[in-house]
């Protein structure tokens, strides 16, 4: 069974290494000591639901390690976002602090990383 079936919803994630660079270049930034958010407003006619991007460096570790990382800032950002906020593309980068809190704390560590950098976004939109 594929994974785009009947019963599983489309995956709402970047993929693309373009769709991360307009990110980067044409978004906006917020950061904290554990994670920075790059936020990018779509234009209209794009696709209309939140897109997530997450890069983890080598630096935290080998593949297995930096891969729960992904996973568990996966599943916090999904936790806390606001799904009103529709046509806009995250890139969560993990900074390597952010290892230690979730290897410590696990997915409520992770929780807090991720609500502390929403807030911020939240608040001041621009750079």
């Amino acid at each position: 069974m594929s994974a785009s079936g009947a019963g599983s919803p489309r995956r709402r994630r970047l993929s693309r290494s373009g769709d991360f660079k307009r990110v980067y270049k044409e978004g906006s930034s917020k950061a904290t000591r554990h994670l920075v958010l790059y936020r990018f407003d779509r234009a209209e006619g794009g696709p209309e639901e939140i897109r997530l991007g997450i890069s983890v460096s080598k630096k935290l570790g080998d593949a297995v390690t930096r891969n729960r990382i992904k996973r568990v800032l996966k599943e916090a950002f999904w936790t806390r976002v606001d799904r009103a906020t529709a046509e806009h593309d995250f890139v969560l980068v993990a900074r390597p602090s952010v290892g230690e809190v979730i290897e410590e704390r696990g997915l409520e560590g992770a929780l807090e990383c991720v609500d502390e950098v929403l807030a911020m976004s939240q608040d001041k939109r621009s750079t």
